[in-house]
């Protein structure tokens, strides 16, 4: 993801005034842009990097930000960067691994409008939407809902109904997805691939719905966190291929390394039962408990199948909590 002074949408491809029945430009000055340090030796710092940047939206006027939570968990500062020029220093909040949602208190006033949440259950698939940047239209795109269904990613990660959109934002990481209504109605946290018409690739962002952070958004602004128990995490990277999940990394010091699985391994069922994709992989071993239940895998390595169990562990624990600069 390249930096905001770096690039520009195209105009016919920039959100207009006329086309919305809210104040468009208002509603894009709350979105901001964010800069996060981590340190060498944050576990995270590895697969995100040490310096991290994206966009966050202001949700209160007393400079609440949300964004997506790999921007900046185990920061050890952030900075945020305002259209009039100002930098404004950050403190992380919260960051919620479940949902994927982060949160980040601005430390001096910020005089921005705050962007209203909205209710992605009344987001209809084909409805006009914005996936707004920081830095206004020119960084925003006039973009349309193309699906709400279900994502499963490899970092032990499900969303029953994310919302998919369509053309790209190229700085999508923590972009504000605003509705008819002037509205949230999701945070940015990836650029994927479909097939469009005429058999060709085409890029689309995947959003965190904003449905998600009602439930556990007074926890996370007021204990750092989304009170709930943890669930059991084995810290493996996991792709499908062909009706099939296989291991594609471990996460050092994890769980799923200290018991021994491999690269490569075939996943072929957990607690004994089968299970054939990424989300049925996940939402099996969130089923056997809270983290820190022994999770048995039965795998397929070198011509054999073998049980492997796994003593899951809290994911938390292994992240650097936020440190108030």
């Amino acid at each position: 993801m390249s930096s905001a002074a770096d690039w520009m949408i195209p105009r016919d491809a920039q959100p207009k005034p006329e086309d919305y029945g809210f104040d468009l430009d208002r509603a894009l000055n709350a979105v901001v842009s964010v800069r996060a340090n981590i340190p060498d030796d944050a576990f995270t710092a590895e697969v995100l990097g040490t310096e991290r940047a994206g966009n966050g939206v202001v949700i209160r006027s007393d400079g609440v930000i949300l964004t997506i939570g790999y921007l900046i968990v185990e920061a050890e500062s952030v900075w945020i960067h305002l259209a009039d020029g100002r930098l404004v220093p950050g403190h992380v909040l919260a960051y919620d691994a479940e949902t994927g949602f982060g949160m980040v208190q601005a430390l001096a006033r910020l005089d921005l409008p705050a962007l209203p949440l909205g209710s992605t259950a009344s987001a209809g698939v084909g409805d006009p939407v914005v996936a707004a940047g920081a830095g206004g239209r020119a960084h925003s795109v006039a973009a349309r809902l193309l699906a709400k269904q279900e994502f499963a990613g490899y970092w032990e990660y499900v969303l029953d109904e994310a919302l998919f959109t369509g053309p790209a934002h190229p700085l999508w990481g923590g972009s504000a997805l605003i509705g008819a209504g002037g509205d949230l109605l999701g945070i940015g946290s990836l650029q994927l691939q479909r097939t469009g018409r005429g058999g060709r690739a085409e890029d689309i962002n995947m959003y965190v719905p904003i449905d998600l952070l009602r439930p556990i958004q007074e926890d996370m602004m007021t204990r750092g966190r989304a009170i709930r128990p943890p669930r059991p995490w084995l810290g493996l990277y996991a792709t499908e291929l062909e009706d099939r999940v296989v291991v594609a990394g471990l996460a050092s010091n994890a769980p799923a390394k200290a018991a021994k699985l491999k690269t490569g391994d075939i996943v072929l069922s957990v607690a004994g039962e089968e299970v054939h994709d990424l989300a049925e992989l996940w939402r099996r071993i969130w089923s056997l408990g809270e983290a820190g239940v022994e999770v048995p895998l039965l795998v397929y390595r070198d011509g054999r199948a073998m049980e492997v169990r796994v003593a899951s562990a809290d994911r938390q624990k292994f992240l650097k909590g936020p440190r108030l600069q």
